[in-house]
């Protein structure tokens, strides 16, 4: 008895059904929690670097945020808790089994996630400031800075909520929402709705964000610090359509890292094989002198 309970202090793994297809199940499950893991950190970071990076050229151009403080707190929200609830529920599959183990002294943010997650937010960023510095004369209305500002500063304008900050609230929470379909994925799939039907947790939270964005933006008013009256029906398609960027955005990803991957290693093996041989030749040379 005694060693039997030595055994199972020591051991990493206790079949507790005689059935050694548990090793399987539970290596499954295993790599399941840390691909999760990982999904959601990739998701998490991009929208802190897109959120800091904002915020920081807003208040530097024109000395206030775009983004305000309880419009940092939804986005919060949909990335701590319902992002986090959405990609956890991943269902483990298959592919999972055919993936090379994980040292356990290796970073948990692979290289390919630096990719997606720079990827991601360098294109977030564009978008916002195009809309923050170019959004008001290529669509027409005033700028956010002005319109948000007292009479004091600006003579002729009363402090209210602006579209165009609005508007840069709304894309931005839609960039991230897609974003969050391409989270799904760590190895670069092309297709990023892969399996999503066998997720209805995922499916169901990801349509209940976008229902309550819709309710922020059209109802929200001072709460939420958009405008009173919403926004019409240009403007949405203009949010949507941004944030929809993200997914062909994704698609470029794949592409050039698997471009620049491939010849990275082709560039490494002639560097390798070019070592040998210069270590072969040397060799030779000190045999023949000898």
């Amino acid at each position: 008895i005694a060693g039997t309970q030595i055994a199972k202090d020591a051991a990493d793994i206790i079949l507790l059904d005689d059935n050694f297809a548990s090793i399987v199940t539970a290596a499954k499950w295993g790599r399941n929690v840390y691909a999760s893991i990982q999904k959601f950190l990739q998701f998490q970071l991009t929208v802190n670097i897109a959120a800091v990076v904002t915020a920081l050229v807003g208040s530097f151009a024109y000395a206030k945020s775009p983004l305000a403080a309880i419009q940092l707190l939804w986005v919060n929200l949909i990335m701590d808790s319902l992002a986090s609830l959405a990609l956890a529920s991943e269902p483990p599959t298959e592919e999972l089994l055919k993936r090379q183990p994980v040292n356990r002294s290796k970073s948990i943010i692979a290289t390919r996630m630096w990719a997606n997650m720079l990827g991601q937010a360098l294109y977030q960023i564009a978008v916002v400031m195009f809309l923050l510095f170019g959004g008001a004369e290529a669509f027409g209305f005033e700028e956010g800075h002005l319109v948000e500002s007292d009479d004091g500063l600006y003579p002729g304008y009363k402090k209210e909520n602006s579209i165009h900050y609005t508007l840069i609230f709304n894309t931005f929470v839609w960039m991230q929402l897609f974003n969050e379909i391409n989270s799904r994925n760590l190895e670069g799939e092309f297709n990023v709705f892969r399996g999503i039907h066998r997720n209805p947790l995922f499916v169901g939270i990801l349509l209940l964000t976008a229902m309550l964005q819709v309710v922020m933006v059209e109802f929200g008013g001072k709460a939420m610090h958009v405008h009173e009256d919403g926004l019409d029906g240009m403007y949405w398609g203009v949010s949507i359509a941004l944030g929809s960027g993200s997914l062909l955005v994704q698609q470029v990803i794949n592409i050039v890292f698997k471009y620049c991957h491939l010849h990275y290693g082709n560039w490494r093996e002639a560097k390798r094989l070019k070592a040998s041989r210069r270590l072969a030749t040397r060799h030779i040379d000190a045999t023949s002198n000898s």
